[in-house]
């Protein structure tokens, strides 16, 4: 319990500072916990980083396999997959935050993660899309996606009045995935 806790904590506190801006200390002090205690439970920082990209890694990788059971090799089994990864990002924005953090340099010295988590991902994804033969560099239309999917999760956009709105209001997530549906409809040519 105060170990899950723990790991908790790090979560939340990774995923809004950052792991360099996040000490122990403050893992500690939010859990309600001694250093010593953080450090008996988790291990050290590194291992509580390592262990929440784990977790998050899972959670999305058992997002993405329900939506791979689902999957049609068609217009609706794409906009399926991508429906489901917007919705996981909007479900979980600490997901997508932690993972920006590691694209703005943070826990640099902590390498294996992408390799571990985010290629072999991509590797299923390029796999269920290549069978479509696309007149795209595949692997840029998957990155824009998920780039502009965790863009919008994270930063929203502006209204009109020039204030930010994002995937809490539900009128602007819905235009964001008939933009995105038209997106990659255009982008892979599904609307032929």
């Amino acid at each position: 319990m105060v170990r899950e806790r723990v790991v908790e904590t790090a979560a939340r506190l990774f995923a809004s500072l950052s792991y360099d801006g996040t000490s122990t200390q403050m893992i500690a002090d939010s859990a309600g916990v001694d250093v010593a205690t953080v450090t008996e439970l988790a291990g050290s920082k590194r291992d509580l980083y390592v262990e929440v990209m784990g977790q998050a890694a899972l959670a999305q990788r058992a997002m993405f396999e329900a939506a791979f059971a689902r999957f049609t090799p068609d217009r609706a089994g794409v906009h399926l997959l991508m429906d489901c990864y917007l919705d996981f990002c909007v479900d979980h924005p600490e997901v997508p935050a932690l993972w920006m953090h590691r694209w703005q340099s943070d826990a640099s010295d902590i390498t294996e993660l992408e390799s571990l988590y985010v290629r072999p991902m991509f590797d299923r994804l390029i796999g269920a899309l290549q069978p479509f033969d696309f007149d795209v560099d595949l692997e840029y239309a998957i990155w824009t996606v998920h780039w502009s999917v965790r863009g919008f999760c994270l930063g929203g956009v502006l209204d009109t009045r020039g204030r930010r709105e994002g995937p809490r209001n539900t009128v602007f997530l819905r235009r964001f995935r008939a933009h995105l549906h038209q997106l990659v409809d255009r982008m892979l040519q599904l609307d032929r």
